[in-house]
């Protein structure tokens, strides 16, 4: 969907057919898509082994055993964290030869330049496309560098592509939202670097015998558990809110996709049945990480020496 490969459209029949399967799995999007979602999936659930062991241990709930699952934690989530925006750095870089549109909208950059500024704080009219920033505080040549690795490398703005689109494609908006597209990039990228900071900080305070002792550091550990979480669901709003207004990128448009045999009640209905059915399972699952997590494990049962009872029955057959 976002960059199509393997395939030939039958005009015939008017549908894409798949002629590579060795292309589909060796798309260069999948290669770096996969390992950047795992990196962030292991970064995920290790935050939460972190938050988790944390609560105990300013707690003082069975600290020796928590204190090893938090040491054992912290320097994956570390290196997950490092390696997931390292992948990520290098998706981002496709990206802007592969979808354009998505990395000019995702950095407010408006028009084509060769010495991209990078934006970190950009306000502008509320608009599906605006067209400018009214206001925006940037690191000079700095887009430019994160994308072509050079200092004056040329990155493509958003209403020269729409021209440029629209002469390919046909009249219409070939924006996405900017304003959600900025600003789920710099949320997902924020919390990022904030991890890895945040989990490097902690491998420190470990190295020097200060981790368990940081009642500072670990109550910020167990807010920060839902801090990957945050980042994955704006992740994904920017993926695929950024490809708008495409369903498959450069071939099938949002507009052409809609089926026209299904109304606008039966999509409601789908819809309100999904949104019911996962919000049921969410609330479930929920319930059920808050219990396990706030309970301690029993403690191991005392080893006794196995030739007591032999002896204690060799006693007894004395008697």
């Amino acid at each position: 969907m976002q960059h199509p490969v393997g395939y030939v459209i039958n005009h015939a029949t008017g549908r894409a057919e798949m002629t590579s399967i060795q292309a589909v799995l060796t798309n260069s999007t999948l290669l770096y898509a996969f390992p950047h979602t795992i990196g962030a999936a292991v970064m995920t659930a290790g935050m939460i082994v972190i938050g988790v062991c944390a609560w105990h241990i300013v707690r003082g709930s069975d600290v020796p055993l928590f204190s090893r699952a938090l040491r054992f934690a912290l320097p994956i989530v570390c290196v997950a964290t490092l390696l997931t925006t390292l992948v990520g750095h290098f998706q981002a870089q496709l990206m802007t030869k592969q979808q354009p549109m998505k990395m000019a909208a995702a950095e407010a950059l408006y028009t084509t330049r060769s010495s991209a500024p990078f934006s970190l704080f950009a306000v502008a009219p509320f608009e599906h496309n605006p067209g400018r920033s009214s206001f925006d505080i940037s690191i000079p040549h700095g887009l430019s560098i994160l994308s072509s690795n050079s200092w004056n490398g040329k990155v493509e703005g958003v209403n020269d592509l729409n021209r440029e689109y629209q002469a390919k494609y046909g009249p219409g908006e070939y924006a996405p939202v900017i304003g959600v597209t900025y600003w789920a990039f710099r949320l997902m990228t924020g919390i990022g670097f904030l991890l890895a900071a945040f989990t490097a900080l902690g491998v420190l305070l470990m190295r020097t015998g200060r981790l368990e002792s940081s009642r500072r550091y670990l109550r910020l550990a167990t807010y920060a558990t839902g801090l990957p979480i945050l980042a994955n669901a704006s992740g994904w709003i920017f993926t695929e809110m950024g490809r708008q207004p495409w369903v498959v990128q450069g071939l099938l448009k949002t507009s052409s996709a809609v089926s026209p045999s299904v109304s606008a009640w039966e999509v409601g209905i789908t819809l309100a049945g999904f949104a019911l059915l996962y919000g049921i399972l969410a609330a479930v699952d929920g319930w059920l990480m808050f219990r396990y997590a706030r309970s301690v494990p029993p403690p191991a049962p005392e080893e006794t020496d196995p030739a007591a009872p032999a002896a204690a029955h060799d006693l007894s057959m004395a008697y």
